[in-house]
């Protein structure tokens, strides 16, 4: 387990899907939000890779997010779009709502840091979020990365186009103890 200062990422187990399945990608709007693609029912018996993870592949890596404290799952965080060539990632979390506002997203984007820069070599990695998911971009500024651009438009949501936030991490700027 790669362990932050509040929370752990570790595998998927198989008890977390149908806790994800419920309070994440069962809210339509939120899955939306967070995916860029259409929201689509899960069958209680789904094998979809975002319960269950796969470990498999060697350019995406789904981890469950959980307290350090009681172990319980609070969310997921992604490491995915790898590009070995360049040395490039992208991160991504889903927060449970009851696991909203309490640093997790924050200490989670640490993590994915820690993961990124010193256990897979990354050189950049890089976030993308909607213009107005204020709690990931504090999330992302509070750990270094810097807003790169707006992608304009570029997001269908529930019948708009919204704007998108591109941030960016280079390793050299990259604080280890999580100070920006």
């Amino acid at each position: 387990m790669l362990k932050g200062s509040k929370i752990g990422l570790r595998a998927r187990h198989k008890e977390d899907g149908p806790i994800l399945r419920t309070e994440l990608y069962d809210d339509v709007v939120g899955t939306v939000r967070a995916e860029g693609r259409p929201w689509r029912p899960l069958a209680p018996d789904s094998e979809d890779p975002r319960l269950v993870g796969d470990d498999t592949r060697d350019d995406a890596v789904a981890f469950s997010m959980v307290e350090l404290e009681s172990g319980a799952l609070v969310g997921t965080a992604s490491f995915w779009g790898v590009d070995h060539h360049n040395r490039s990632a992208h991160l991504g979390l889903g927060l449970l709502p009851s696991a909203r506002g309490k640093g997790y997203g924050t200490d989670g984007v640490a993590t994915l840091c820690h993961y990124g820069f010193l256990v897979r070599g990354m050189r950049r990695l890089q976030i993308e979020t909607l213009v107005d998911n204020h709690a990931m971009l504090r999330s992302a500024e509070r750990n270094g990365f810097v807003r790169e651009g707006v992608l304009r438009s570029s997001a269908w949501v529930m019948g708009e186009f919204l704007d998108e936030v591109l941030l960016g991490l280079l390793a050299h700027e990259w604080k280890p103890d999580g100070t920006a």
